[in-house]
């Protein structure tokens, strides 16, 4: 009779199965073998071939890394047709290095299976030793493999802010938002989640939708029975993580989706916490705590611990999330700059973006130095942070009647210190870094009893306080370096103390210097508004990006300074394990919580506009994006004392979000899953890279080994253009952009352009008229370089804009061209 392949042990099967993806055999005519003796004898010859491949590996160094591993789609499909899933021959070819080393005396640690991907990246990740892993390299499907790495954490009035309202009108319609917005599910990958947090109530929610695939897992204080119909989904990812740090310390932090840190909690209810009465900070932001689409659904993905994230377990995460059925997922979160194809997270983000998740990641907060921005992809939402209108003043007045405002969130019923002596520098301690109150560099005897003056930098801020709390100083004044500029953060001090701006700071230094019995005192006033705002964050990272600059990021600024929101009752809300202080609420800065703003915004515009793409969400969040501040001037940098220094779109992308605008856009700019494709291809990346991102074998489309794509062509809501400021080069590009009418049926839109210095810009045609909704049109826009060479320096960029003006509408793209 003819032969069934399942009438064999599925181990023997996938032996054979392997061995023929190894030596490039006809896979399909291999498994058509006739008589089972035929299969026993080519599968022993097949395994004595493997014995002597693996016997190499025999005195393999018992270190081991975890890896990264991608595979050919195409070749894991064609194994799915004869077993159900990939993990069981992903297993068969790791542990063949166990059973094959020809030192029966060595005894070699064998490869560890971690993680399986198969919805946004085909793949796995194991722990491998060197030799091991270069084996695995030289398999037919294996299309990538490289080293897990490590990302790291980037880390309410904030509605009211952005102008939503609960009123008839806008996002915030009160009669059908939790209709819309309760149907739309985020995922947070993140440090998980406190699920009995009130911000977490499933009060006036309807039953969970229908569609949802996901689950609560157990595990280390936490129970099936703490989601509800808020928090529908709770997973926790710690393989990578422990390959690389050892085993989670469960009297430290919960190894379950369990949130011992409150970066995760306080991510998940910035956007989409339920609303809480009389939240606050020790009474400071005094309000109610209402994430910005307070009514979606929350999925929590714990994928981070101790602050780190190995991204093998964000790939996990991300994977499982897609499955699950989640609309948009934030990742408050960053890593080194790398190419997409090296960057498992962009890939893994892209193919949940072809799948139609929306995806917002933190821009970092490596700020303000240029080309420090992360998470650059062109199918991510790359978000920046800058500051409210709210502070929290702390005020210092000196013994020459100078007064200089700052900012705190001191909690003592003390309101005041009295006049004190200041100390700074070696009157404060002995050792070189004493100007930074590092730990050790005060000498008690110095700064007893008084107010140390402090630079902010290398630790954080908070430490800088207990620093000198510890040595017996009775109040500390923060001071910003000129990298910090103006910007001013609020902490809450374990003793009195407030920040200051960097021109304080050199005025007191200044005093000091002339006055050496210089006292000083501070106050504190809580909560303060009408701040000029927004002003982008000196923390945030800025472009141009180094991996991609055709592509300009950030892609927007959202409020990421001093953001109240959900904390763990059991966390300090300093990490510092000398501070008892418990709160419900906490106030943090970062691009951490500037992201899920996005992210919320995002949900709102999913529920009311269902049918849109991720990129459709994104142009409408981009080109409706504001430029000016609240005294109408254009908005500022805060790493610069001159408030007339005004950002770029390498500082803020397309400008500061605009909730209610871009739920009503007029006009989306589109992007398919091939435009990405094509568009890697402009860049450069090869076939075998652009395979690795789209999962499928993928050749490039060329006209005569040419590409028929430019860069410049990707449908993108932004412009960047690159000029090189060498003799012979092009002096001129023209690019392609297509807009979806998404506004009114019957609308004209005509053309404004504010062209940036040294390029002439024009566009064609000067009018757009759509006759229906959903109808498309064209149009081409030309860069030409103006006059002589432009600059000697290569770094050198410009700006401007181009807006389609019509009825209420006004879709605007930013242009960032740049002289290299």
């Amino acid at each position: 009779m003819e032969f069934e392949p399942f009438m064999f042990p599925l181990s023997f099967i996938t032996y054979c199965t392997l061995s023929s993806w190894i030596f490039n055999t006809n896979f399909s005519s291999f498994l058509q073998l006739h008589k089972p003796t035929s299969m026993k004898a080519a599968c022993r010859i097949l395994w004595l071939t493997l014995i002597v491949l693996f016997a190499e590996i025999s005195t393999a160094s018992v270190d081991r890394k975890t890896y990264i591993i991608h595979m050919d789609d195409a070749k894991v499909l064609e194994l799915k047709s004869f077993y159900k899933q990939p993990q069981e021959w992903y297993e068969e070819i790791l542990q063949l290095s166990r059973t094959t080393s020809a030192d029966i005396d060595h005894e070699e640690l064998p490869p560890e299976l971690l993680y399986t991907y198969e919805n946004t990246m085909t793949g796995f990740s194991a722990k491998l030793t060197t030799e091991q892993y270069q084996l695995l390299t030289e398999i037919d499907g294996v299309l990538h493999a490289a080293p897990d790495e490590i990302r790291s954490l980037q880390t309410t009035y904030s509605p009211d802010f952005l102008g939503l309202e609960l009123d008839q009108t806008g996002l915030w319609n009160e009669n059908s938002l939790q209709q819309r917005a309760s149907d739309v599910i985020i995922g947070f990958v993140d440090t998980g989640i406190w699920p009995e947090h009130i911000s977490f109530s499933d009060t006036g929610l309807s039953p969970i939708p229908s569609r949802w695939k996901g689950t609560c897992v157990e595990g280390t204080n936490f129970s099936v029975t703490n989601c509800n119909r808020k928090l529908i989904g709770a997973k926790f990812f710690f393989k990578g993580y422990e390959a690389a740090y050892g085993r989670i310390n469960d009297t430290i932090e919960s190894r379950s989706a369990r949130d011992s840190r409150g970066h995760g909690t306080h991510t998940a209810s910035t956007a989409a916490g339920n609303a809480v009465s009389g939240a606050s900070l020790f009474g400071m932001a005094k309000g109610i705590a209402r994430g910005i689409s307070f009514t979606s659904r929350i999925a929590a993905y714990k994928a981070c611990w101790e602050g780190n994230c190995a991204n093998s377990d964000i790939l996990a995460a991300i994977d499982h999330a897609v499955a699950d059925g989640v609309d948009v997922l934030s990742l408050s979160l960053v890593g080194d700059a790398t190419p997409y194809y090296k960057d498992s997270a962009m890939v893994a983000s892209l193919g949940a973006t072809q799948k139609g998740v929306f995806v917002s990641f933190s821009a970092g907060n490596s700020g303000p130095f240029a080309s420090t921005v992360g998470n650059v992809a062109p199918w991510v939402m790359t978000v920046a942070a800058s500051s409210l209108d709210r502070g929290f003043l702390g005020q210092v007045k000196l013994s020459n009647g100078k007064i200089f405002r700052g900012s705190s969130i001191y909690s003592s019923n003390q309101k005041k210190t009295k006049q004190l002596p200041l100390v700074y520098k070696e009157t404060a301690g002995g050792k070189r870094v004493t100007e930074y109150c590092l730990p050790e560099s005060l000498s008690p005897s110095l700064v007893k009893g008084k107010v140390v003056l402090c630079m902010r930098g290398i630790n954080d801020k908070t430490e800088k306080g207990l620093v000198v709390k510890s040595a017996g100083g009775a109040g500390m004044i923060l001071l910003n370096t000129p990298s910090y500029g103006e910007e001013l953060v609020a902490d809450p001090h374990v003793l009195p103390a407030t920040l200051l701006g960097v021109s304080a700071a050199k005025a007191i230094k200044g005093y000091l210097t002339r006055d050496k019995n210089l006292t000083a005192s501070i106050s504190f006033y809580g909560t303060t508004y009408g701040a000029r705002s927004p002003m982008v964050a000196a923390f945030s990272s800025r472009g141009p990006s180094l991996v991609d600059p055709y592509i300009i990021k950030p892609d927007i600024t959202a409020p990421g300074i001093n953001i109240l929101a959900a904390w763990p009752p059991v966390s300090s809300i300093t990490h510092l394990s000398s501070d008892k202080r418990r709160a419900e609420f906490n106030i943090l800065s970062g691009t951490s919580m500037s992201c899920p703003h996005v992210s919320g915004i995002a949900a709102l515009i999913k529920s009311v506009h269902q049918n849109w793409s991720p990129a459709a969400i994104k142009s409408a969040i981009m080109t409706s994006a504001y430029t000016h501040d609240n005294r109408g001037h254009l908005i500022s940098d805060l790493s610069v004392s001159n408030s007339t220094q005004y950002v770029t779109p390498f500082e803020f992308g397309s400008g500061h979000v605009n909730p209610d605008k871009a739920l009503d856009p007029g006009l989306v700019y589109d992007i398919t899953g091939e435009d990405y494709l094509n568009y890697l291809c402009s860049i450069n990346y090869t076939n075998a890279q652009v395979t690795l991102l789209a999962r499928r074998e993928y050749n490039c489309p060329s006209d005569e080994g040419k590409a028929t794509f430019q860069a410049g062509d990707l449908n993108y809501p932004s412009f960047a253009v690159l000029f090189y400021a060498v003799k012979g080069g092009k002096t001129s590009y023209t690019y392609k952009r297509t807009v979806t009418n998404v506004g009114k049926a019957k609308i004209s839109y005509k053309i404004l352009i504010d062209e940036p210095k040294g390029v002439r810009v024009s566009v064609v045609p000067k009018v757009l008229k759509f006759k229906e909704l959903g109808e498309k049109q064209s149009y081409k826009v030309s860069f030409t370089r103006s006059g002589a060479k432009t600059t000697d320096n290569k770094s050198l960029s410009s700006f401007g804009s181009l807006i389609w003006v019509g009825g209420e509408y006004s879709v605007r793209s930013p242009i960032a061209v740049t002289w290299q």
